[in-house]
C-alpha cells in the first residue's frame, strides 16, 4: 500500500492557492486600475515614474507618500464635499462640469494631474499646470445669486487648495498605512503651496496652523446651496456602479461623510451618526482600504500597515 506524503500534499496545496490567490489579485488589480485610475492607467503610471529629470517632490517627501496611499480615496471624497460649500466655486461646477455625464472620467483627469505633479519630472508638472489653467480659462458665468465667478479667480483657487488640502491630511491621519508625524504634515501644506502658487491660486499656507487659519477665513463665504446638496446625493450614490464596486465604495463615502465637519453635514443634508461614525465606520473603511492596499501592491512588496486611528 503507497501513502501520500503529507508535505509535499501540504506544499502542493499551498501552491494552489497562492495560484488562486494571484490570479484573484491580477483580476482585482486590473478592476479597481480601470475603474479608478483608467483604461491607460497603467501606461500613464509607468510613464511618470519612468521619464528622466529632476522632480517637484523628493522620494522622501510627505506630497508623495500621502498621495500614493490608498486614503486617499477618502480624501478625494472628502475634498469634494468640501469644496462644495463655496457657492462660487459649486456654481462652476455644475455650470461647466461633466460630472453627471462622465464622473470616472472626471476622476481620472484629477488623479493624472496629481500623479504628474507629484511623481513626474518638473517639465511633465508644468505641462500639466498649464493644462488646468488653459481649461480653468473659459470656465466663468453668475451663480444663482447672480454672483460672477471665474475658475481662474486666485481666491476660488485657494478655498479649492486649502479643502484638498485639509481633507487629504485628515483622511491620511486616520486612515494612512505609513504614520506621520505634526512636521510631517506641516513639510506636506508647505510643499504643496508650490503646486497653488503654480496653478494661481492667491498665498497659500504653509502649515497646518495657518492652514486651519485660512479655512477659518473663508467660513462667512460657505454655505450648502441646491448645487451642493445635489452633488452630495450623487456622491453619496453614482449610478452606473455594479454591485460589487458599490460594496467598495459605500465604505469609502461612509468614511468621508463621518470625517465632514458637522456643520457641513447638516447644510448638505447627510447623516449624522455617531455611534456609527465613530465605532463602525473606521473598522470596515480600514480593512477595505487594505484590500485596496493588496490588490494594488505587487505580490512580492512587502506589506506596512497601520491600523485606523481616530
Amino acid at each position: 500500500m503507497s501513502w501520500v506524503d503529507p508535505r509535499g500534499l501540504s506544499t502542493g496545496v499551498t501552491t494552489f492557492v497562492d495560484a488562486r490567490v494571484s490570479e484573484v489579485r491580477r483580476a482585482l488589480s486590473a478592476t479597481l486600475v480601470s475603474r479608478v485610475g483608467g483604461p491607460d492607467a497603467a501606461s500613464r503610471r509607468a510613464e511618470v515614474l519612468e521619464a528622466a529629470g529632476d522632480r517637484w517632490f523628493a522620494d522622501d517627501s510627505p506630497v508623495r507618500v500621502i498621495h500614493a496611499d490608498t486614503a486617499m480615496f477618502v480624501g478625494g471624497l472628502l475634498a469634494v464635499f468640501r469644496q462644495s460649500l463655496h457657492p462660487l466655486a459649486m456654481a462652476g461646477v455644475a455650470q461647466h462640469s461633466t460630472y453627471r455625464e462622465d464622473p470616472w472620467g472626471r476622476l481620472h483627469r484629477t488623479g493624472s494631474f496629481l500623479g504628474a505633479v507629484t511623481f513626474g519630472p518638473s517639465e511633465m508638472s508644468e505641462r500639466a499646470v498649464a493644462t488646468v489653467r488653459r481649461i480653468h480659462g473659459p470656465v466663468r458665468g453668475s451663480a444663482r445669486d447672480g454672483r460672477p465667478y471665474a475658475a481662474s479667480d486666485p481666491h476660488l483657487l485657494l478655498w479649492v487648495h486649502l479643502a484638498e488640502l485639509e481633507s487629504f491630511v485628515t483622511a491620511h491621519r486616520v486612515y494612512g498605512a505609513t504614520r506621520l508625524d505634526a512636521a510631517d504634515y506641516d513639510r506636506y501644506v508647505a510643499e504643496m503651496s508650490r503646486v497653488a502658487v503654480a496653478l494661481g491660486s492667491e498665498a497659500p499656507p504653509h502649515s497646518r496652523a495657518e492652514l486651519r487659519a485660512a479655512l477659518a477665513g473663508f467660513k462667512a463665504e460657505l454655505a450648502a446651496t441646491p448645487e451642493a446638496r445635489q452633488a452630495a446625493r450623487y456622491l453619496v450614490a453614482p449610478p452606473g456602479l455594479s454591485l460589487a464596486e458599490r460594496v467598495g465604495y459605500a465604505p469609502l463615502v461612509a468614511a468621508a461623510i463621518a470625517l465632514l465637519p458637522v456643520d457641513a453635514r447638516i447644510g448638505l443634508r447627510l447623516p449624522i451618526l455617531p455611534i456609527t461614525d465613530r465605532f463602525l465606520v473606521p473598522p470596515i473603511t480600514g480593512g477595505a482600504l487594505r484590500v485596496a492596499r493588496w490588490v494594488a501592491r505587487s505580490p512580492s512588496e512587502p506589506t506596512h500597515e497601520a491600523a485606523p486611528v481616530r
